[in-house]
């Protein structure tokens, strides 16, 4: 008889790491894991320098939050351990965060962090501590099929908390080793376990914010990391047109509209001009009118695929992607070969911005994506 990790012994004889950041949802899965008689070790991840980094509410990883996790496991009475990943966390996501807007791009860096620090080195940790498993707090399914392969899908329920977005990145080899054990649960349901549990954590807000990065203010933390980052460029027109000067392109995102800094006047009829483009080579920050947004080819790179999708180069693979991890998933086909992989939208969609994901869904199971790095209108 299976337990309920998919493993042919009893739950105390079954070792779980649980990544525990510290918030209610990992907090729930560490506790309901224990509840269920698993042997649990938390682990927690101390991955900034809490003196210099933002002491406020809504961030993950920070001091209180390493704090609520050791409360947890106190309270539960199962072992809990700290690790200092600053290095690694600041080498795989911090630096590569900031080198990626001056590229002009934007990044998306919790999926860096689950594919580096969280699902690399922290999964060789819990081998390390001979686990059966890696446990995560994650809004995500993983379903096993009647060959013992896995899967990994959307989550069911969750309150809109889906992450599968966050973890296209995973690879089956990690996936074999996973657990997400509020993947079948809502989000309001984890609350209610909380507070039966007791947990101090039970009220807790969700983390809102990248976890490094002060109030939403990415720019100072690129600025710090990399001064040149505000060199002085031109705001171009489509056209060609010089319609002013810009501060540095890190301060602008595609799609931007407001805050160009820039005049109304410059497109007939007085329409509003928007960030279509950025180019870093030339330090110019590309505005057109919204049509000028409009893309349904997108062509991604470093990517990662949890089924065969080699040769596609001919008929392609129907998917629904999504592109923002809010967005509504959308009807494309995927086409690979040797040179490159590119997926072309059923309608075009506004504001595609190079660094973001492209992630790829057949139903609710996600088949992998990649990372976008150019995109462009075929009419």
């Amino acid at each position: 008889m299976m337990n309920s990790l998919g493993f042919d012994k009893l739950p105390e004889d079954t070792r779980v790491v649980v990544a525990m950041s510290g918030g209610v949802d990992s907090s729930v899965a560490a506790a309901l894991l224990h509840e269920q008689g698993y042997e649990v070790i938390g682990i927690t991840l101390q991955l900034y320098d809490h003196g210099d980094a933002v002491q406020k509410k809504g961030a993950c990883c920070a001091g209180r939050d390493i704090y609520d996790a050791k409360r947890v496991a106190e309270n539960c009475g199962f072992r809990h351990y700290v690790l200092n990943y600053q290095s690694k966390f600041k080498e795989s996501v911090v630096e590569e965060f900031a080198d990626s807007y001056l590229r002009g791009e934007t990044p998306i860096p919790c999926v860096r962090c689950n594919q580096t620090v969280k699902f690399r080195d922290l999964l060789k940790m819990a081998k390390d501590l001979d686990a059966d498993c890696l446990a995560t707090g994650h809004y995500i399914r993983r379903v096993v099929n009647d060959d013992g392969s896995a899967e990994l899908h959307e989550a069911l329920g969750a309150d809109g908390k889906d992450q599968s977005y966050f973890l296209f990145a995973t690879t089956q080899e990690q996936l074999d080793f996973l657990r997400f054990p509020l993947g079948d649960i809502p989000k309001s349901e984890t609350r209610k376990q909380a507070e039966r549990l007791g947990l101090c954590v039970a009220m807790k807000p969700d983390s809102q914010d990248i976890c490094f990065v002060p109030e939403g203010g990415y720019a100072d933390v690129v600025r710090k990391l990399r001064p040149e980052a505000l060199k002085q460029g031109n705001i171009v027109h489509i056209d060609g047109r010089i319609l002013g000067k810009h501060q540095g392109i890190i301060n602008y995102t595609i799609g931007q509209r407001r805050g160009i800094g820039i005049g109304g006047g410059h497109i007939e009829n007085n329409e509003p001009v928007y960030v279509v483009a950025l180019n870093p080579e030339e330090n110019e920050v590309i505005v057109g009118s919204y049509a000028d947004l409009a893309k349904d080819v997108i062509y991604i790179q470093d990517t990662n695929w949890m089924q065969n999708v080699t040769n596609l180069q001919d008929a392609g693979i129907k998917v629904q992607v999504k592109l923002r991890s809010t967005q509504e998933k959308s009807s494309a086909k995927l086409y690979c070969n040797d040179n490159e992989t590119y997926i072309i939208l059923d309608e075009a969609q506004f504001g595609i911005a190079s660094g973001q994901a492209c992630v790829c869904y057949q139903g609710t199971r996600i088949i992998g994506g990649g990372w976008i790095h150019s995109s462009k209108k075929t009419q």
